[in-house]
């Protein structure tokens, strides 16, 4: 796989930000297999086609690619907030790809692929609307939180400049399918608990680690009132879906 962007495919263009969108995607469809069944490329969408960029022509998954230069950080830059929020609730939705290079040698540093699953509107954030000098006045965007994304929902495909094996990354994609669940209320409840066990340390942890995170979870869920039984019934999820393991008396182990 070259890692290295074809300067060719943007001569033309003056503009960074079209310049650079057009050397990552053209590089995507040159380079990439498809992360959901393994066929070696994937396919460009017209460029009218506002949901996603690219699709498999095997298994018709699609895909939304972000680039950054730079590390990833804490925070993504996307598009408008209402089409990012529409975008993740629809029943098909796309996974997406964020890919991370450096201007100075225009090289592919980091590839993840975020399955669809772990989005949830909680990880938009809003930016401030547009002022009223601006050409899109009023517009609002958002931000992807990276950071709320659970761990098990950053798949890398290439990282520190080296690219991970394919079938592994497919094996990781199909392995992290337990998780998904089309109930955005529901959706929403699994990525927090998976966050709240992932924040501790070690692989056991007690019903009280995890109590911990009650007024959080109260402030994202404030139309629960019952936050400890539902952490409980959260847990009895996750422990169905063979991503922890109840060891008694209050006890878990993480195995997935």
């Amino acid at each position: 796989m070259d890692l290295h962007f074809d300067l060719e495919k943007a001569k033309m263009y003056k503009s960074q930000s079209q310049a650079i969108r057009v050397l990552t995607e053209s590089w995507a469809e040159a380079n990439l297999f498809c992360p959901r069944c393994g066929f070696h490329r994937i396919k460009h969408f017209p460029n009218n086609r506002a949901v996603a960029d690219f699709y498999c022509p095997a298994c018709r998954s699609e895909y939304e690619l972000k680039s950054k230069n730079g590390k990833i950080g804490a925070k993504i830059a996307d598009g408008a907030y209402e089409t990012f929020i529409k975008r993740i609730t629809c029943d098909h939705n796309p996974d997406f790809l964020i890919l991370s290079y450096h201007l100075s040698d225009l090289c592919v540093d980091d590839l993840l692929i975020i399955p669809k699953h772990f989005f949830t509107p909680e990880i938009a954030e809003k930016r401030r609307p547009l002022g009223d000098n601006a050409r899109r006045a009023g517009w609002v965007g958002c931000n992807i939180l990276f950071g709320e994304i659970p761990e098990q929902g950053k798949i890398s495909i290439i990282q520190n400049r080296c690219a991970v094996d394919s079938n592994e990354v497919v094996a990781q994609v199909q392995k992290s399918v337990v998780l998904q669940t089309s109930n955005i209320e529901a959706r929403g409840w699994l990525m927090d608990l998976l966050n709240c066990v992932n924040q501790v340390h070690g692989d056991i942890f007690a019903l009280d680690d995890i109590y911990r995170n009650e007024a959080m979870l109260q402030a994202r869920h404030p139309q629960n009132n019952n936050i400890r039984p539902k952490i409980r019934q959260q847990l009895q999820v996750l422990r169905d879906k063979g991503v922890i393991e109840f060891l008694g008396r209050g006890l878990y182990r993480k195995i997935f």
